[in-house]
């Protein structure tokens, strides 16, 4: 074999010798990227399984959801939120029809109201949302609130618990809140009323509806929580004969049911001539709007309510009917309290909405008001008379708690006359009496209020707008020592065309939270191994 014949196959030899040292290599190369692969695609799952797990606990006490829309409908208010963390009772709030059932009321009645030509939006489907979000924010202080749906022509048994502390029946659609053997319901008419319409927006085609919901649902909480609850007689008869006017019966039932009520009150409605309206069952009297005089014998009954047997330590609130004069002996009672009520209104052409008889209010009394919110709000007392504080040599103690601005000045209700003179005028008298015993002091209150249309709907529900309610609860509330109550605004909703219904929005929710990611998952795998085998 030539020389040139033995480089050739010592050449061939040595390429031989070292591709098969190279294999073992490159062999042990792939099963080290392989290796790899395998180990950071299951240090991936475990990752993802923990944070998952992670989530579900936290989402338990924490909402991690994020609301986009744009009037934040699926969000809680602070106010509501400060009452869910600062529970220390667990409340059970069973909701008498499926969960589904909310979904089918949108639909109903968006298409009722395409019937009609109007695009509109109604989100029954909030509310079972929000109530989830009450559960939440609950988690985060010493009590709960557990949600649960039930339909009770299946399964009646599950209202039987509630019925010995519920007098009334309770039916499809309602919504029960319970703790500690106290029972609120809210019945289905109140559900359905939870989203309303403007009905002036309705005549354009264009309405807008607001939500009432929150409001509803955390007053209903605070009712059934409140350790110390007030007790209040609602005058609405006299002998059988409603004591106010059809025109004043509006204001009468807002001052009841937005006011006393939702904030925690026990209101009964009563007749002032035949019904027993004790000291020892309630803590506070009711008068708004009366248009015909009360007779020596009511006012004598009112007398001895306030004295309580010496005790004191009960209330009264009147508030007069716009246009009644003649009411003697009513004016006699307030008189012995150091209060009149003027025949006149209160104008003010400066500190005024709209018009000015819509006055706007200053506060006298802070300590009587106590906190509120936003102070920069307005207060405002539409056509309001003029209470006035008499000088009496007695023992009680008168405050002026609301008067208008300094601009203002007086128009007779008799002869439309107009005043030049200008001046500050009492609105919210509060006139106490108190009754000392060794250590202890007690304290009846009589507040009357000079404007019944300051606890109109349209102004009271507009907590944004207005300070009202929340002045006005305030004064209850310091007055009769009730644990300080909240209220809570309604919600304007924005109308939105392109919101998903329930069954779409759980599709796109299954898209986006497995779909997508399992076809990254496909793909990334797909080049992975691609890339490994080249």
């Amino acid at each position: 074999m030539s020389k040139k014949d033995l480089e050739k196959v010592n050449t061939e030899t040595s390429a031989e010798t070292k591709e098969k040292a190279e294999k073992p290599k490159k062999n042990l190369k792939k099963l080290k990227y392989g290796s790899a692969f395998f180990t950071v695609i299951a240090l991936v799952t475990a990752i993802v399984v923990v944070i998952n797990l992670m989530a579900g606990m936290v989402s338990k006490r924490y909402p991690i959801k994020i609301d986009l829309t744009a009037d934040k409908r699926y969000e809680l208010s602070d106010e509501t939120i400060n009452v869910l963390q600062n529970l220390d009772k667990d409340i059970d709030i069973t909701v008498a029809m499926e969960k589904s059932l909310f979904e089918n009321m949108s639909a109903y009645y968006e298409s009722m109201y395409r019937q009609y030509g109007i695009n509109a939006e109604v989100p029954y489907n909030m509310i079972p949302v929000l109530l989830e979000k009450y559960s939440m924010y609950a988690e985060q202080g010493k009590g709960s609130v557990s949600v649960r749906y039930v339909n009770i022509d299946k399964d009646p048994d599950v209202l039987t618990k509630y019925s010995k502390y519920y007098n009334g029946s309770i039916e499809n659609g309602a919504i029960v809140v319970y703790a500690d053997e106290r029972v609120e319901v809210i019945p289905s008419d109140d559900v359905l009323g939870m989203i309303k319409a403007d009905q002036a927006s309705m005549q354009s085609g264009s309405p807008s509806f607001v939500f009432a919901g929150e409001s509803t649902l955390t007053s209903a909480i605070m009712n059934v929580t409140d350790a110390h609850p007030v007790k209040a007689a609602v005058v609405k008869t006299m002998n059988g004969e409603t004591i106010y006017g059809e025109s004043d019966a509006h204001y009468v039932e807002t001052l009841e049911n937005s006011l006393l009520t939702k904030n925690g009150y026990s209101c009964t409605d009563v007749d002032i001539k035949t019904d027993d309206i004790s000291p020892e069952e309630y803590d506070l009297i009711v008068i708004a709007s009366p248009t015909t005089d009360f007779t020596e014998d009511i006012i004598e009954k009112l007398d001895a309510f306030l004295y309580n047997g010496g005790k004191y330590d009960r209330n009264l609130i009147y508030i007069p009917q716009i246009n009644s004069t003649e009411l003697n002996n009513i004016n006699a009672f307030l008189a012995d309290w150091n209060i009149e009520i003027e025949n006149n209104f209160i104008m003010d052409d400066q500190y005024a909405v709209s018009q000015i008889t819509n006055i706007m209010l200053c506060i006298d009394d802070a300590d009587t008001v106590g906190a509120v919110p936003n102070a920069a709000l307005p207060i405002i007392a539409p056509y309001s008379r003029e209470v006035k504080i008499l000088d009496k040599n007695n023992d009680n103690v008168v405050k002026s708690v609301l008067r208008s601005y300094d601009n203002s000045f007086i128009g007779d209700m008799l002869t439309g006359e107009t005043g030049t003179e200008r001046g500050a005028h009492s609105v919210a008298v509060l006139s106490s009496r108190e009754h000392a015993e060794q250590f202890n002091t007690y304290k009846s209150n009589v507040l009357v209020i000079g404007s019944s249309f300051m606890t109109s709907s349209e102004i009271i529900t507009q907590t944004s707008a207005y300070n009202n309610a929340n002045v006005l609860i305030g004064i209850f509330n310091n007055m009769t020592g009730k644990e300080s109550g909240t209220v809570i605004p309604e919600k304007a909703l924005q109308q939105s065309y392109i919101a998903p219904t329930q069954q779409q929005a759980k599709i796109i929710s299954i898209v986006l939270e497995w779909v997508i990611p399992a076809l990254v998952a496909v793909i990334g795998l797909f080049v992975l191994l691609r890339r490994r085998n080249r």
